[in-house]
């Protein structure tokens, strides 16, 4: 959310000083999406199946 000002004034305004802002913010949340997925993946693993 907190790129949504960012979002408006790249589409809307073509400021794109802010379009590099959401480049950042989306790298950051693929970043963060990454991690999560790996410590599910551990946690999955580490437990024994369920059946």
């Amino acid at each position: 959310m907190d790129l949504e000002a960012d979002f408006e004034k790249f589409y809307d305004k073509d400021n794109s000083a802010a379009g590099t802002r959401v480049r950042k913010g989306m790298q950051d949340l693929k970043n963060l999406a990454q991690e999560i997925r790996a410590e599910v993946q551990d946690k999955k693993n580490a437990e024994p199946a369920k059946k």
